[in-house]
This record gives C-alpha cells, sequence and structure tokens, in this order.
C-alpha cells in the first residue's frame, strides 16, 4: 500500500467533478493494470474502474459508465476523472496494481496485491 499514493478527492456538490490521482513509487508499476476501488462506510469495497498496463483497455463499473473516465500516463500517474458526480459516489477512493496478469475481468478483489491509502470523495446533495 505504500507504494500508492492517491490524491485529489475533497467535497463536491451533486454534479460537480473532481479528478484522483495515484502516484507509483516505481515506474515500473506501470507495466501493470491498474484499478480503481470504493468503500462506503458499512459497504465493502468494490470496483470502480481499471486500466490495462498500456492504457489500451479500460473497464467500469456499471453505475460509473459515462461519468468516470481511468487514464494514465507513460510515468507514474494513474488518474479518475469524475463528473456528474451523485450522493452515492460518496466514498474512500483506492487505487491498486493489479497482481494477476492475464484474467478476464479487473473487477476482482483478489487479483490486487497493491493498495493506496485511499482519497475521500463525499457528495452532498
Amino acid at each position: 500500500q505504500v507504494q500508492l499514493v492517491e490524491s485529489g478527492g475533497g467535497l463536491v456538490q451533486a454534479g460537480g467533478s473532481l479528478r484522483l490521482s495515484c502516484a507509483a513509487s516505481e515506474y515500473t508499476f506501470m507495466r501493470y493494470a491498474m484499478g480503481w476501488f470504493r468503500q462506503a462506510p458499512g459497504k465493502e469495497r468494490q470496483f470502480v474502474a481499471g486500466i490495462s498496463w498500456n492504457g489500451g483497455m479500460t473497464s467500469y463499473e456499471d453505475s460509473v459508465k459515462g461519468r468516470f473516465t481511468v487514464s494514465r500516463n507513460n510515468a507514474k500517474n494513474v488518474y479518475l476523472q469524475m463528473s456528474s458526480l451523485k450522493p452515492e459516489d460518496t466514498a474512500v477512493y483506492y487505487c491498486a496494481v493489479k497482481s494477476r496478469i492475464g484474467g478476464s475481468t479487473y473487477s476482482r478483489l483478489e487479483d490486487y496485491d497493491s493498495w493506496g491509502q485511499g482519497t475521500q470523495v463525499t457528495v452532498s446533495s
């Protein structure tokens, strides 16, 4: 977890936007697929978005499709652009490194080994 640092969270009104950033401690992390997950109070950590090692493929949880965009640069950073935010998006958002190479999905928690500390996103109605 200490190898990833999320930032960019905060308080925003419904309909607003935020961009979350995930900074990796080593450039080599950019050779792995990355994922964004979120966890609301009293709920399990759930998949939000994933991106392949080269950014060529992305995957989204149904509730964020069309509103969130995951991207990455060729350095050490992965981003989650969030727009049209809703109160139900309120959660702690986590960046993670996908440890299982290949596979058919980005959404499995058990496929990720390294996690950031999380950044709080709060959306008011």
